[in-house]
């Protein structure tokens, strides 16, 4: 029986692929509200005032919500809110969801708001794009404009062909999605993804944040994850760039910055001065742990017994160091060398 691929996780992907290219976002799925925007004035997104603002709503489970303030062409208005959400699965009360958003954005900063859904559920006919009432004269309704990602499965040509990173985005979620039973074919649409990628004439910095939504959003077992690392090697050679690296420093990078966050939540429930610093420690470690784990497993196969106790017994000063050396290292025991 073929390993079963690892559960795939969408939300968090999408609001970094928004956040690095939050233009092209608009451009790909909303190309007539995009040219109403002037992007030289540039935009600001308003995330934690959103969270604020519907944080006692029990609405139902959001994919990926997004808040940003831009300004049009017109004049008309010095700035306006563009509300994003992308729906993962069909959900009846959405439309609603949307209406309530939008009018408590709106009660909050007095500007207009733009609603703007991106479906990414299976189902073609399932496109909610309005909610309202009237009674006793009063009508009060939101109609707003819907993007379908399953829209996009009938011409994978002009998909993959497609300069925006967004379509390179969709393409990966048409692909997660269609290859859930089988690991093996989600290994072949992830390394011709990852090819495209390095084909792309984008800055080093953005092809390194979509490699790494691309990375999260089609997650593979193990070890057909390492074959697609040895695949990246292979890829990098050929255009004599160096990027592997880069990646792994990232997640080492974020992996540590992540270990801190949860470290720091843990010494405030803890509420006293000496349990914040014991938390930051220990989450510090689990989130160095953890990457090293994953990085040492790509780089050299399974580990040994021995290898997976020491990473769990050890301080934070000794995880740093071996998580550097894995970078350089040719042998797995080069990163545990005394010296």
């Amino acid at each position: 029986m073929p390993a079963r691929a690892a559960q795939d996780d969408y939300d968090s992907p999408w609001k970094e692929a928004v956040e690095h290219a939050f233009p092209e976002f608009m451009e790909f799925y909303f190309p007539d509200a995009s040219r109403q925007i002037d992007w030289a004035r540039g935009h600001r997104f308003l995330d934690k005032e959103l969270q604020q603002i519907v944080r006692d709503a029990a609405l139902g489970r959001r994919h990926v919500d997004k808040l940003a303030s831009v300004t049009t062409h017109t004049g008309e208005e010095d700035w306006l809110c563009v509300h994003i959400e992308v729906q993962g699965s069909m959900d009846p009360g959405f439309a609603r969801r949307m209406f309530v958003y939008n009018y408590r954005i709106f009660d909050t900063y007095d500007r207009p708001v733009a609603s703007l859904a991106v479906l990414a559920d299976p189902d073609p006919e399932w496109r909610p794009d309005r909610f309202g009432y009237e009674r006793l004269g009063c009508r009060h309704s939101l109609q707003f404009p819907v993007a379908k990602l399953v829209d996009h499965a009938a011409d994978e040509t002009a998909l993959l062909g497609n300069p925006n990173p967004f379509a390179l985005i969709t393409a990966a979620h048409l692909f997660t999605r269609r290859t859930r039973r089988s690991p093996a074919a989600r290994l072949d649409a992830k390394r011709r993804l990852v090819r495209l990628l390095y084909e792309r004439d984008w800055t080093r910095q953005r092809i390194l944040d979509f490699f790494s939504v691309l990375d999260w959003m089609m997650r593979l077992p193990k070890e057909l994850e390492q074959r697609l690392w040895q695949d990246i090697e292979k890829i990098e050679g050929e255009r004599k760039v160096k990027y592997v690296t880069s990646v792994e420093r990232l997640a080492i990078e974020r992996g540590l910055q992540k270990g801190m966050e949860q470290g720091l939540e843990i010494g405030i429930e803890k509420g006293i001065e000496k349990g914040i610093e014991k938390g930051i420690e220990q989450g510090r470690a689990q989130g160095t742990a953890s990457v090293l784990l994953r990085l040492l497993n790509r780089r050299f196969g399974p580990l040994s017994p021995d290898i997976t106790r020491r990473l769990s017994q050890s301080t934070p000063e000794q995880l740093e160091i071996w998580a550097e050396r894995v970078l350089d290292a040719r042998a797995i025991d080069e990163v545990f060398a005394e010296n």
